[in-house]
């Protein structure tokens, strides 16, 4: 095997991630070169909404694949378009990390600990409204920035943030896992679809590539994702649509089954929409869509937007 030219964004949690799958395939006897990529995503000051989603994070890294510059590329799973890009495919997804949502606040709080008028910073429609519909007061500002920025968002002082919420498997793999005071449980937060899990991609016609990812392909993983993935495409949800998906295989009295729980919640805090549904593993994608079409007949279109591809311009505090 010739070495695998490895693609990944330069960011400090995207090179930790990528070293893991590099990792991964040197352990199945390949050699890897990490190849760094410079992405709009990590060169604009822009909300992510605003330049088209997550999805500037992959478009760089998909244009040097098919450009021969590189043989794989290892995504977020969630910042992946759910439209496959033609020419690529996705060979591997590797065992995931808790995808929950946590909390990183100042003196140690926890969520219920935060009192009427904390100030939340956020980037993601998702987390905003999921928060708001608690009816706790929360304000919100949008921010920005590397796991390190964020988080010195947070303390005492004029300008500070009370708390910022963070992909909890981000903070694990970059070792910050200290700085979590609350993991928040589905019942409260459900993760965007895909969070926690990485996507490794290369060219659909590269065997050779093909090949020496298909070992660290994880079943599990891949079955949650593609379920949660069914909803977001089915809804036809925007990047700034406040949707969250969540599938884990679980042990039922016949042998494993996934369970998908999803929501829909009003960016104004008005309400929200939850609904779950269990399944064969091999009906992954299709659970994920009949969940979507029982969401949307039961009003997840009045409740919120679900075409919305830019940053809400309601008021800056939870209603």
């Amino acid at each position: 095997m010739t070495t695998l030219r490895l693609g990944t964004r330069r960011s400090k949690l995207a090179m930790t991630q990528s070293g893991h799958v590099a990792d991964a395939l040197r352990a199945e006897g390949h050699d890897v070169e990490i190849v760094e990529i410079v992405t709009e995503g990590d060169t604009s000051r822009a909300s992510l909404a605003s330049m088209g989603g997550h999805g500037v994070f992959a478009s760089a890294l998909r244009e040097a694949l098919l450009a021969g510059e590189i043989d794989i590329a290892v995504h977020s799973l969630k910042d992946l378009p759910t439209t496959p890009e033609p020419g690529l495919v996705v060979a591997a997804i590797p065992a995931r990390v808790d995808p929950r949502d946590a909390l990183c606040a100042r003196d140690g709080l926890t969520l219920g600990e935060l009192g009427e008028g904390a100030v939340i910073g956020t980037g993601s429609p998702r987390r905003r409204a999921q928060l708001a519909c608690l009816g706790r007061g929360f304000e919100f500002r949008d921010i920005r920035g590397n796991l390190g920025t964020r988080l010195d968002m947070v303390g005492p002082g004029e300008g500070q943030l009370d708390a910022v919420i963070l992909a909890h498997a981000g903070l694990t793999r970059s070792g910050l896992q200290d700085r979590v005071t609350e993991v928040l449980e589905p019942i409260q937060m459900i993760c965007a679809p895909g969070q926690g899990a990485l996507a490794v991609e290369c060219r659909e016609a590269d065997e050779q590539a093909r090949a020496a990812l298909r070992p660290i392909d994880d079943a599990d993983a891949r079955a949650a994702t593609t379920a949660e993935r069914g909803v977001l495409a089915e809804l036809g949800a925007g990047c700034a649509a406040p949707v969250g998906a969540h599938a884990e295989v679980v042990e039922d009295v016949d042998g494993p089954i996934l369970s998908l729980r999803a929501v829909v919640a009003a960016t104004d805090g008005s309400g929200d929409l939850r609904r779950s549904i269990t399944g064969p593993i091999g009906e992954a994608d299709d659970l994920g869509r009949r969940l979507a079409r029982t969401l949307v007949a039961d009003g997840a279109p009045a409740l919120a937007d679900l075409s919305a591809t830019h940053p809400t311009t309601a008021s800056e505090h939870a209603q």
